[in-house]
């Protein structure tokens, strides 16, 4: 068998060519790809927690954390204090966060549109986008069954 023709294999290579990508779209709008993923979900919805982003996100919480220090030391981003859970911190979007945002959402139209171009038919996409969901939530729950004790 051909390990670089495994599903794994070929969405690994997928995602990290959106993602290479994506980093060059942005480049001249001064965001990374990742800082654009945080900052849209902030967009949709301020004031999320660090444990709300990472999780719309699909990435872990110590990530997220790195990322939206970084994000606060260049004043895009403000943590506040959640106001029910006292040990969590809300996210916002400050001005300069949110022009870097419009920037960069603008500067990302064009590989939006190559990215849906690539699927020709709305049937297409959303075959698509249902595998994608159905490989996130087994192997979220492989990741479940596997943490509990045997």
């Amino acid at each position: 068998m051909d390990f670089r023709a495994t599903l794994g294999m070929r969405l690994r290579g997928a995602y990290l060519t959106l993602h290479r990508c994506l980093n060059l779209t942005l480049r001249e709008s001064g965001a990374t790809a990742d800082q654009f993923v945080v900052l849209s979900l902030l967009a949709e919805e301020d004031g999320l927690t660090q444990g709300e982003i990472a999780q719309r996100c699909a990435s872990d919480p110590s990530t997220v954390g790195a990322l939206l220090r970084r994000l606060e030391e260049k004043g895009l981003v403000s943590r506040r204090r959640h106001p029910e859970d006292g040990r969590a911190r809300s996210i916002c979007l400050l001005p300069k966060g949110r022009e870097l945002h419009k920037r960069a959402w603008k500067a990302s139209m064009g590989f939006q549109k190559a990215l849906g171009d690539s699927l020709h038919t709305s049937g297409e996409k959303e075959a698509v986008l249902t595998v994608l969901d159905r490989i996130r939530d087994t192997m979220m729950g492989r990741m479940t069954t596997q943490d509990s004790p045997k």
